[in-house]
């Protein structure tokens, strides 16, 4: 089944720290960096094809959020805010790479995102699975997805993070909902089918 993420730190507490960060209180800014690290990692991973890349991009996204607080207003949530500096940082660095040679053509966002998810607790086989599933959806509904279901952004926000429509977001969301229920619902009955496969090869033996 698939569930909405519920964020760690309300969006209130982070934007509270963000302007007291913003006036120069050095434990707020510690605070919000604490606070939304994971939600930036799991962001940049999502939309990076380079693993390598993730912590390097993570890190300007903070340094570049951190040189631009005194432009922060708390008009919007500091998540939001945060992570639209993310994704600037992502779509600068793919046009720094175009000038570049490339290495490798070969997309490994999950490895990234696997990485950073903590092993040994319950569910993360199921988050594996899920991020397999994720792997078949167009980048823009997968991104789409990523905020609104597993980083909890609210639509409005992630619309101002992806930088389009809220009614877009929203038909993003429910088309990549619809075929990770149905790719679900194919992996299921695959299993299922090699499960009795494997019944009747038992009887026969």
């Amino acid at each position: 089944m698939i569930t909405s993420a519920v964020p760690a730190c309300p969006d209130e507490s982070i934007t509270a720290w963000a302007l007291a960060a913003r006036a120069g209180d050095p434990a707020a800014v510690e605070r919000f960096v604490q606070a939304l690290h994971r939600d930036v990692l799991r962001y940049v991973a999502h939309l990076c094809a380079d693993p390598q890349a993730v912590d390097d991009l993570a890190q300007d996204t903070f340094l570049r959020a951190l040189g631009s607080l005194h432009r922060f207003e708390g008009r919007s949530s500091a998540r939001s805010w945060l992570l639209s500096i993310a994704r600037r940082a992502v779509v600068d660095s793919y046009r720094y790479a175009s000038t570049r040679p490339r290495i490798s053509d070969t997309p490994d966002w999950q490895l990234a995102v696997e990485s950073a998810q903590p092993r040994g607790l319950p569910g993360f086989d199921d988050g594996v699975v899920l991020l397999d599933l994720l792997a078949a959806l167009p980048d823009e509904r997968r991104e789409a997805f990523v905020l609104t279901q597993l980083a909890g952004v609210p639509y409005a926000e992630a619309a101002v993070a992806g930088d389009c429509p809220i009614g877009t977001v929203r038909s993003r969301v429910a088309r990549a909902r619809a075929t990770l229920l149905d790719l679900l619902a194919e992996a299921e009955a695959e299993a299922e089918e090699a499960a009795n496969v494997g019944e009747g090869v038992l009887a026969v033996c």
